[in-house]
């Protein structure tokens, strides 16, 4: 797939996995809700259920901003696999109004709970994707 399908099927997913890596060197993987905002990728902590806002993840890239996140689609039919994953760097901000109001557009949920908790804003290195068409 071009970078453009791929930035089409990224921008258009409702969840990827966010993956950071651990002080020890091990990975970390977590599902999030996302949106693109100029070029980045957007997530906030938000309000569902966790068993403490003292997250890994954001240990993890204070600690080392260096970060993955993948979207992928899986099919019965094989031909249709596809997956688009973003090599980026991470950063951590409260508040970021931007990032704020794409996740609540692009997330009907957020409306009912407004986001108040910090933003990671992923600025992409490389952007790698595949695609089972074509693919022998």
């Amino acid at each position: 797939m071009d970078r453009f399908e791929a930035l089409a099927r990224l921008t258009g997913a409702q969840v990827a996995h966010l993956a950071t890596v651990r002080p020890d060197g091990r990975p970390h993987l977590v599902p999030i809700t996302f949106a693109v905002v100029g070029g980045n990728l957007v997530t906030a902590v938000d309000h569902k259920p966790k068993t403490t806002q003292d997250l890994q993840r954001l240990k993890n890239i204070e600690i080392n901003p260096n970060v993955s996140v993948l979207v992928d689609h899986y099919d019965e039919d094989w031909n249709r696999l596809w997956w688009v994953r973003v090599d980026g760097r991470a950063e951590i901000r409260p508040g970021d109004k931007t990032a704020v109001a794409a996740l609540t557009e692009k997330y009907p949920q957020y409306r009912e709970r407004h986001l108040e908790g910090l933003v990671i804003v992923i600025s992409p290195d490389r952007v790698a994707s595949w695609e089972a068409r074509g693919a022998s």
